[in-house]
């Protein structure tokens, strides 16, 4: 699993003009399933961005994880992040696990944060066509790949 994890003041997701989900203070988080992507990269991964200290603490420092600021979190599925551009103009999606197989790690995923950590993130629709507005607080953005551990 690939994911994309941005520190926001806010973030709104609309689906056909419509707001769907938002959340204030937190974390939006992108994630991309590839083909052999298991219930370990699940675990590693929501601990890792749970605990992740990007936060600032009361001197300015980022020493403080979602947990601590008892911030918000979103998760959005997003495909495009395993594209593979060394070869011509058209990325190549062949690392992007498929569709049935990448919705039930996603939503594994999701339910990990639920269990787990007592969070209840919001989300973007898998599959569909989406719009996310944000503001990015930093900014800050981290990439983190299951398969770097």
């Amino acid at each position: 699993m690939k994911v994309v994890v941005q520190r926001v003041n806010y973030s709104k997701l609309t689906i056909d003009n419509k707001i769907y989900s938002e959340i204030n203070n937190g974390l939006l988080v992108l994630v991309g399933v590839t083909h052999n992507d298991d219930l370990d990269d699940i675990s590693w991964l929501s601990k890792k961005i749970i605990n992740l200290r990007i936060f600032n603490d009361e001197n300015n420092i980022m020493n403080k994880s979602l947990l601590d600021i008892s911030g918000e979190l979103m998760i959005v599925s997003q495909f495009t992040l395993h594209a593979q551009t060394k070869k011509g103009n058209r990325p190549s999606y062949i690392n992007a696990a498929k569709g049935v197989f990448a919705e039930k790690i996603y939503n594994s995923f999701i339910l990990e944060f639920e269990i787990k950590y007592g969070f209840k993130p919001k989300t973007g629709k898998f599959g569909h066509d989406m719009k996310i507005e944000f503001e990015n607080d930093g900014p800050v953005t981290i990439i983190i790949d299951s398969k770097n551990k």
